[in-house]
């Protein structure tokens, strides 16, 4: 049960560094200047989107047998390895039309709808599609987000200087492609192979 919540925190904290909503967290933060409602927005943000992910991942699962679930895991997992080395550009234009609803609403609204096929929301439906505690992992995932999120915020511009980006977007890539092999490796003794 504890690797349902360990596995997803570690995996979305790594890949979520350098990720369209990290910088969204941090251009808040330089806009509104309060860090605890920027903070709330994105805790309730990502408990509504992944919730919501996790759901689909848990359904989809339904439909599979456990060695066709892994062979479809690890090439999703092996795509978001790949995907997680391209850098993210933030779009102003999804919170500047919010600024004037504040810190809070504007935060909700700008992380739910930049989360919205985002690499971590389908890292939250892969994941959940593997793990059998649902809610461990939507709670993982939201950690995950929290870890990465959090002290941009809290630190603002500092914090975003001293990252070495590339580093963590190989890690994170390093661990997604871990998962790819462990799901091939779940497959090939499901199907019998090995």
């Amino acid at each position: 049960m504890l690797e349902s919540l360990f596995v997803p925190t570690l995996i979305v904290a790594l890949a979520e560094i350098g990720d369209k909503t990290q910088l969204l967290a941090l251009l808040l933060a330089a806009r509104f200047r309060k860090p605890w409602p920027i903070i709330w927005g994105i805790v309730a943000a990502t408990l509504a989107n992944h919730f919501a992910a996790g759901a689909v991942g848990s359904w989809v699962a339904s439909f599979f047998s456990a060695a066709t679930l892994s062979w479809i895991l690890a090439a999703s997992f092996a795509a978001v390895a790949l995907w997680t080395l391209v850098p993210d550009k933030l779009d102003d234009d999804e919170e500047s039309g919010l600024k004037k609803y504040g810190p809070f609403v504007t935060t909700l609204v700008a992380f739910f709808l930049a989360e919205m096929g985002d690499k971590t929301q389908v890292a939250t439906v892969m994941l959940a599609a593997q793990y059998p505690h649902f809610i461990m992992v939507v709670l993982g995932t939201t950690l995950g987000m929290l870890i990465a999120n959090v002290p941009v915020v809290l630190a603002g511009n500092f914090a975003a200087d001293r990252l070495p980006l590339t580093l963590i977007r190989r890690l994170a890539s390093s661990a997604f492609a871990a998962l790819a092999l462990y799901a091939v490796y779940q497959a090939l003794k499901l199907s019998g192979l090995l």
